[in-house]
């Protein structure tokens, strides 16, 4: 293996982390040898995206760029980003490095057709700003899927403060605001649901699984991560 991934995070800390070890835990590997060389940047000081995009906030665009310098510098070969808000930045940070970023929405839509469902109607979670954003609705509708995303009021009550408690490291309370508006969402005629936050898979995964299909985007980055180090 001689690709070496590297990985812009800090966004938060846990779902970095948690992406290291999704990473090593889908990948074919017998050996220490036979795994992904990796390089993680985490730098929680990055600024708030959603306040950025929402609120007048600090630009986070010159730390991430600091970011990707850094793993420039340390001989990487492409870049994973384990946060989807920052994706709103995808297409400066490119224009700014030679280096392949992979696209957290393109690999999600592949983990939709792993999952069996390649089209219909889909429920989409993620940050105000991934939702205001559009970033997932520009990249998956005209593709055979529509995407039915959470209301206000669940955005304020449960999504959001959800998204906050596994930033405050209380993940088992996350469970159960984030798990109501999944099954809502299957309730409004959702196939499926995507996790377009790299706190929502933490938070879910505190609790029993859900009886529908969920698209982890940190599952599904990480997987492609693996076909892009197994590439030719």
């Amino acid at each position: 293996m001689t690709k070496i991934l590297g990985v812009l995070g800090g966004m938060g800390p846990l779902a970095s982390a948690h992406f290291m070890l999704r990473l090593t835990l889908l990948t074919p590997a017998e050996r220490d040898q036979e795994h992904i060389p990796a390089v993680l940047w985490s730098d929680p000081r990055v600024p708030d995206r959603t306040a950025a995009r929402l609120a007048g906030g600090t630009d986070p665009l010159p730390a991430l760029l600091h970011g990707l310098r850094g793993l420039e510098a340390a001989g990487c070969g492409a870049i994973a980003i384990p946060c989807n808000t920052a994706h709103g930045w995808h297409a400066e940070m490119q224009a700014a490095t030679r280096l392949p970023i992979l696209h957290i929405v393109e690999a999600t839509a592949a983990e939709l057709e792993r999952l069996g469902v390649p089209s219909g109607p889909i429920g989409v979670m993620g940050t105000a700003a991934t939702l205001a954003m559009r970033l997932y609705q520009q990249g998956l509708e005209g593709r055979g899927w529509s995407c039915l995303v959470p209301d206000g009021t669940e955005m304020a009550e449960r999504v959001t403060p959800g998204i906050g408690l596994v930033k405050a490291n209380r993940v088992a309370e996350a469970y159960a605001p984030l798990a109501e508006v999944a099954q809502r969402l299957v309730d409004r005629g959702a196939r499926a649901v995507v996790l377009g936050c790299t706190e929502i898979p933490l938070g879910i995964a505190a609790g029993p699984a859900l009886p529908f299909p969920v698209a982890d985007s940190i599952d599904a980055l990480a997987r492609a991560a693996i076909r892009w180090a197994r590439s030719d």
